[in-house]
């Protein structure tokens, strides 16, 4: 007797996605993982030095998350008022705060209580950063001014006053420990010279400035405020190169990727989107459940972080792909006395090689169609978590049954709650392109068995009406589809034709005319 073949289930590609590898590297995150803070997230950061832990700057206070914890680690509550933008310093020991007071508080990691106190702003300060040299940090303050303060001496260095709005963003070179940008709700984004009294460069970015970013090189300068993106080139004085608008709602933060080739945006319209810092196109986009305030990336872009207005901070973890040798060391096998044992055999003329039958596990719908019960079989295939996750198994044992020719035995025979699910399954996949041939041809079976019937269920009457209006609607579309395509035949042939009259010699046009022969008389 043969053995039971199983049915064998089509793959179909998804309709209007492609998959890339950006698609394959930014899916390959785990389930997120969310902690409820005590208000909305307004800043995140991580340190750059193992083990990598961030401050999440949210309310009145700065949570310090190690890279798995779900708790706090350790918290910075030093505060009077609403805590903003804690930052670290460039060797993870020092890390410094704004706050709706006015006062910056510079903290040590290792420690609980402020390290420092530095005041002269009169209003919130929602800017902090420290220079590469790790001896001073800028602040920008709702004051609308910019100042420079020395860590050691606890002293103000310099104060710029160009800005005629808010500061909310602003960041320092990596390069150049003298040069750092602001943004501000004034639309104008801002470089400063320490060396210098005022500003080096001013950009227009037409929207208040939400966050800004530096590129590594110093070159590029990326401002993000209302619904646009910008790139500037600073070799050449602030040159806008590109403007992007792929938010529909204000863009609140920017981040870099850890190789530099991918530029992530977050807005308000609870999106995240990756760019191509080659092309500028967007590869990949994140959806998440409220508007974004904050964003950040680890390095080795190992976990993505998201801050959000409803207080929810959420991290979603890269997945971990161990090594073959690590998995075979962690379990445990038969010894080597095992593997070797019987290698030194030499197979023999008489000798009869006995190979173990391979058990076949079927699936639910391959049992019953093995046992003929193709009405059971089709049921199995019609439960919710099937036709809705995996409607091309549906259709897969639709296409075995109309092969053995019992479709329509599996069809006929249903109540009023089995058909309706039935016709729901056709109703919301007829016109799928993938799945149309199987279904038109369901869908006339189901229409002979059960034409008697109709009018004694008003359910089943008012799915078969919806069914009928579904497909006349398609034939409409693809009455009109075919009427568009002989309107672009024509277009083309005529653009053929016209090409065909074109004279073969070139070069007859340069001819002179005095040159050109006579036409000959006719008689």
């Amino acid at each position: 007797m043969a053995s039971y073949k199983p049915t064998v289930i089509q793959s179909y590609p998804k309709l209007g996605k492609t998959v890339t590898r950006d698609t394959l590297y930014w899916k390959n995150y785990k389930a997120p993982v969310q902690i409820k803070e005590f208000g909305a997230v307004t800043n995140i950061n991580f340190s750059p030095v193992a083990p990598y832990n961030y401050a999440v700057t949210a309310s009145t206070r700065v949570n310090i998350y190690g890279r798995y914890s779900q708790e706090p680690i350790k918290t910075f509550s030093r505060f009077k008022d609403t805590a903003y933008c804690g930052t670290y310093r460039d060797d993870g020991q020092l890390l410094v705060a704004g706050s709706e007071d006015g006062i910056i508080r510079l903290f040590d990691i290792g420690g609980r209580a402020a390290l420092r106190q530095y005041t002269g702003h009169t209003k919130a300060v929602q800017v902090t950063a420290f220079t590469s040299d790790k001896y001073r940090f800028m602040s920008g303050s709702d004051d609308y001014s910019v100042r420079l303060w020395d860590i050691p001496n606890s002293t103000e260095l310099h104060c710029f006053n160009e800005h005629t709005d808010y500061i909310r963003c602003g960041c320092t070179s990596n390069l150049n420990a003298d040069l750092f940008v602001t943004g501000s709700y004034d639309h104008t984004v801002k470089v400063f010279d320490a060396r210098l009294d005022k500003s080096v460069i001013t950009m227009e970015h037409g929207q208040p400035v939400e966050s800004v970013l530096l590129f590594p090189s110093g070159g590029l300068l990326v401002s993000a405020g209302g619904r646009y993106v910008k790139v500037w080139d600073m070799l050449k004085g602030g040159q806008l190169l590109v403007s992007l608008r792929n938010h529909h709602k204000t863009v609140t933060c920017l981040c870099l990727s850890s190789s530099g080739q991918r530029l992530l945006s977050a807005s308000l319209d609870r999106h995240v989107k990756i760019y191509s810092t080659s092309t500028y196109k967007v590869v990949h986009s994140l959806d998440y459940a409220a508007a974004i305030l904050s964003l950040a990336l680890a390095p080795a872009d190992e976990a993505i972080v998201v801050g959000m207005t409803n207080s929810v901070l959420n991290i979603r973890h890269r997945k971990r792909h161990e090594k073959k040798q690590d998995v075979a060391s962690k379990k445990r096998g038969p010894s080597y006395r095992y593997f070797v044992k019987g290698k030194d055999y030499m197979p023999k003329k008489d000798d009869i090689l006995i190979s173990k039958p391979v058990k076949l596990h079927l699936k639910k719908y391959d049992k019953l169609l093995k046992s003929f019960s193709v009405s059971l079989a089709l049921d199995a295939v019609l439960t919710p978590r099937v036709r809705i996750k995996k409607p091309e198994i549906t259709i897969g044992v639709m296409q075995e049954l109309n092969r053995r020719g019992t479709l329509q035995n599996a069809l006929a025979g249903r109540d009023e709650k089995q058909l309706a699910v039935l016709l729901t399954f056709l109703i919301k996949n007829v016109a799928d392109p993938r799945f149309t041939p199987v279904l038109t041809n369901v869908a006339e079976i189901l229409t002979d068995i059960y034409s008697s019937v109709i009018g004694e269920s008003s359910i089943v009457d008012k799915q078969f009406l919806k069914l009928q209006e579904l497909v006349e609607k398609e034939i409409d579309y693809q009455e009109e589809l075919l009427e568009v395509l002989g309107m672009m035949d024509t277009i083309f042939a005529t653009m053929t034709t016209k090409e065909a009259a074109v004279p073969v010699n070139q070069n007859c046009a340069l001819i002179a005319p005095s040159e050109q022969e006579e036409p000959m008389a006719v008689a």
